[in-house]
């Protein structure tokens, strides 16, 4: 039986899920929902019907409207989810962490592919429509919380420890989600450190931002300290686009899907201090367009800034959008020692 948690404490598989209705007659708009028939989603011996639109309808029944301010758009085609978790290479006895699961759709086809799910969720509406839908399968946890705000890092630490003394499979746990895009940024900055927790981490994002944090080009505006942590902890790649037709409500930019294979800790680029390194990186791109040789004052004099540039290789001249992460490698390393 699957589990609902409202504060930081772990899951309990034998507690019992609270059941909520509501009574609201107010229906989502018909027009707006794919007309597609009945999905067939993976499982691990056959294939079994989606109730996604069941689950459409169900929102319809209680009054529920996706909620703007969480950035709600619900997944139409369940050929992308399908798409989603092949991505992450989803397979039974994996452990998935997935952020905002909405009405489940995504969740049915890790369940099905026979992953165990721990599922943060911050709409209380929601926690208790996919407790409802999986309640039945004790592959599926729900935890009440903003991801952003969430001690994700205990909650899976103690996870994977406790299948380690079950003798299940230690291996490293995948993140796969359909994110609100409005935190998307966040959600990237907390989980790529987790390289010693996480082996991949497959994110359905808009559009732009995906290609602003997989494929920035140097020297241009969209070259930000993001694409710099991105490189450090983990090798990003821009899987495929999702039209925008593919949602519901439909939001005014396409989708994309973009897995980032984190690095283990281990081999994380060779810096004294991952701290003092974000700290230079950041405080260079505050004075973008600035000579590092100005932006980087506060650190050390210009004629020393230089002399650091100089012994890594680099031009006196050089600006932040010019350098790519072994640059700055290498000229935080310089700037340490001295």
């Amino acid at each position: 039986m699957n589990v609902v948690i409202t504060t930081s404490t772990l899951p309990n598989c034998n507690s019992l899920s609270p059941s909520w209705r509501d009574n609201s007659s107010s229906k989502l708009p018909s027009g707006e929902i794919s007309r597609r028939g009945s999905a067939m989603f993976l499982t691990r011996a056959k294939s079994s019907p989606d109730d996604y639109h069941s689950t459409l309808k169900s929102l319809n029944s209680r009054g529920r409207f996706p909620r703007k301010s969480l950035g709600q758009h619900y997944m139409l085609n369940s050929d992308i989810n399908d798409q989603l978790a092949s991505a992450a290479d989803v397979k039974e006895g994996d452990f998935v962490l997935e952020i905002g699961p909405g009405t489940g759709s995504l969740t049915n086809v890790l369940i099905n592919l026979g992953a165990t799910v721990l599922a943060i969720e911050k709409d209380p509406h929601m926690v208790a429509l996919v407790s409802e839908r999986f309640a039945a399968s004790d592959k599926f946890t729900v935890l009440q919380e903003d991801f952003v705000k969430s001690h994700i890092r205990s909650h899976m630490l103690s996870i994977l420890e406790s299948r380690s003394l079950l003798d299940t499979d230690p291996s490293l746990a995948k993140v796969v989600s359909n994110l609100p895009f409005n935190i998307s940024t966040d959600v990237v900055k907390l989980l790529l450190p987790m390289g010693d927790i996480f082996s991949k981490v497959v994110l359905l994002l808009q559009d732009e931002a995906a290609l602003r944090l997989v494929e920035p080009a140097l020297r241009t505006s969209e070259y930000r300290p993001i694409n710099i942590l991105i490189n450090f902890y983990s090798e990003p790649e821009y899987n495929f686009r999702v039209p925008r037709e593919n949602f519901f409500p439909q939001p005014k930019v396409d989708a994309a899907v973009v897995t980032f294979k984190l690095k283990h800790p281990r081999d994380y680029p060779d810096v004294s201090s991952t701290k003092s390194f974000f700290s230079l990186v950041n405080s260079a791109f505050n004075g973008k367009r600035k000579m590092l040789r100005k932006s980087l004052q506060h650190i050390s004099s210009s004629p020393e800034i230089e002399k650091a540039l100089g012994v890594a290789g680099l031009p006196v001249t050089s600006r932040p959008e010019e350098l790519t992460l072994d640059d700055f490698v290498k000229l935080h390393n310089v700037i340490a020692r001295e």
